[in-house]
């Protein structure tokens, strides 16, 4: 891989990882379509931790909040339900966990499986038809200003989220239109998908982390270094773009975009 590669790559995954439009399904059209593959788990940990940097870095008081709200505690089990009523911060650390079980489950269970859908472009094109009718659907969404998330509607999220693990399905996408068919407010379905993004994105590095050793680091370092920084930088910007077109009803947009690639993708891939 050279650094026009490394460039072309790190901003579909930075881009892409945040804008309902699927990440993993540019990644996989781009290997196709462009001739241009990724090379090597190391490559992989390094733009996704470059992505949730990003979101580490725009959330940080969020992070440090439930954190601290979460480890000072949990452990105090008489006061859990207390806490949990009273401590918006705690509800919240509690919920991502409840939501993130899901998609826990799935990569767990059937990650051979799902690895062997990523090889088929067809399939993936099909997905970002379906990401583009789920985006739709938001105009359905009555939202609630007042209403927060429950067991329910977080447990909802989370069950989108599992579902995106296909390639062509946006993560962001789902979760937000799940969190907005709850009844959820735009902006707070957009803010608790990507504080659960964090724990599926550092689950999915730290699973590709351990077969990075095959690798010569050494050699590569500046790349990878560079790859990470491309992606940060496309995270960064593709959260706050997102934010600003939800907070302006225009989330559906996206939609139109998803079926147009996918249906190229149908239509031209073999």
């Amino acid at each position: 891989m050279n650094y026009l590669e490394s460039f072309i790559l790190s901003i579909l995954q930075g881009l892409t990882e945040f804008l309902p439009i699927s990440s993993s399904g540019h990644l996989v059209l781009a290997e196709h379509l462009l001739g241009v593959k990724k090379s090597g788990i190391d490559f992989e940990v390094f733009v996704h931790f470059g992505t949730m940097l990003s979101v580490l870095i725009i959330f940080r008081k969020d992070i440090v909040g439930i954190l601290t709200s979460f480890f000072t505690k949990i452990f105090k089990v008489s006061e859990l339900k207390e806490n949990f009523k009273t401590d918006e911060n705690f509800k919240l650390a509690i919920l991502i966990v409840w939501a993130s079980i899901p998609a826990g489950l799935v990569g767990i269970l059937f990650e051979r499986k799902i690895e062997s859908i990523f090889q088929n472009p067809k399939l993936t094109s099909a997905f970002l038809i379906v990401t583009g009718l789920i985006l739709i659907s938001t105009r359905l969404a009555k939202n609630n200003p007042e209403k927060d998330f429950n067991f329910a509607s977080s447990f909802l999220v989370g069950v989108a989220q599992a579902f995106a693990i296909l390639p062509g399905i946006s993560r962001s996408g789902s979760t937000i239109t799940a969190g907005m068919l709850a009844g959820i407010d735009g902006v707070k379905s957009a803010r608790f998908s990507f504080l659960l993004s964090l724990p599926a994105i550092f689950g999915a590095t730290l699973l590709e982390t351990k077969e990075i050793f095959e690798f010569s680091l050494f050699e590569r370092f500046p790349l990878l270094l560079f790859s990470a920084l491309i992606s940060f930088i496309a995270g960064y910007i593709a959260i706050k773009f997102l934010f600003k077109v939800i907070s302006r009803g225009n989330f559906s947009l996206f939609a139109y975009y998803c079926l147009f690639i996918g249906l190229i993708g149908l239509i031209f891939l073999k």
